[in-house]
C-alpha cells in the first residue's frame, strides 16, 4: 500500500515490485526492479529514503529516518540504501547510508546516523550502534555490532560479487510476483 504523508507520495519505478501488503509511506523513492517483500514498512515522514535499482527488502523490515534532532530543529533526516542491496527478513534500519551490494542479514539492526560502505555483510542479528561508520568490504556481527575484519571470498557471493548483468534475474522474479494469485 501506498500512502501519501504531510503531502509527499512515494516514487515507485515502474519496473519495481511493492508487495500489496507492504506499507511505503511519504518520501520515498524506490529505484527500477527493487522488489520490497510482504509485511514490509518503509516510512518516509522526518526524512527522505531513496533505495536503489535491484534491492530486496525482505519480509516484515521496518525503514525509517531521521532522529529526534532532526525533528527538534525542523531539519529532514536522508537515509539511502544502494543499488544490489539485500536487507534480510525482519531487520530494522534507521541509519543514513547503506552503500552497493551490501547484505544486512536478518533480524539485524542498523541505527540512528549509521553509514555502511560499499560490498560490505552485516551479519543476522548485529546491532549496529548510532553514528558507526562502516568502511568497504567489511564484515560486521555481534551485539553490539563489532568490525570482524575484511570480507572474505567465501563470503563475497552473498554480496552479489560477480553478478554483473543480474537485472534480468529481478526482472523475471518480478514478472512471476506479478502474475502470482493470492489463495484464500
Amino acid at each position: 500500500m501506498l500512502e501519501s504523508f504531510d503531502g509527499r507520495m512515494p516514487q515507485v519505478a515502474e519496473t519495481a515490485f511493492v508487495h500489496p501488503t507492504a506499507r511505503v509511506r511519504g518520501d520515498v523513492v524506490i529505484g527500477d526492479y527493487s522488489i520490497i517483500w510482504p509485511g514490509v514498512s518503509i516510512t518516509g515522514d522526518w526524512g527522505t529514503i531513496t533505495i536503489g535499482k535491484c534491492t530486496t527488502i525482505e519480509d516484515n523490515c521496518v525503514i525509517h529516518v531521521a532522529t529526534l534532532e532532526n525533528w527538534e530543529n525542523d531539519v529532514r533526516g536522508l537515509l539511502t540504501i544502494g543499488d544490489y542491496v539485500t536487507i534480510g527478513h525482519g531487520a530494522i534500519v534507521h541509519g543514513r547510508r547503506i552503500g552497493n551490494r551490501v547484505l544486512v542479514g536478518m533480524n539485524a539492526t542498523i541505527l540512528q546516523e549509521v553509514e555502511i560502505g560499499d560490498e560490505c555483510l552485516i551479519a543476522a542479528g548485529a546491532v549496529v550502534t548510532e553514528g558507526m561508520r562502516i568502511p568497504n568490504r567489511s564484515f560486521v556481527a555481534g551485539v553490539p555490532a563489532e568490525m570482524k575484519g575484511e570480507l572474505k571470498s567465501s563470503q563475497a557471493h552473498w554480496v552479489g560479487e560477480g553478478w554483473e548483468g543480474a537485472d534480468s534475474y529481478y526482472a523475471e522474479y518480478i514478472e512471476k510476483l506479478r502474475k502470482s494469485v493470492i489463495l484464500e
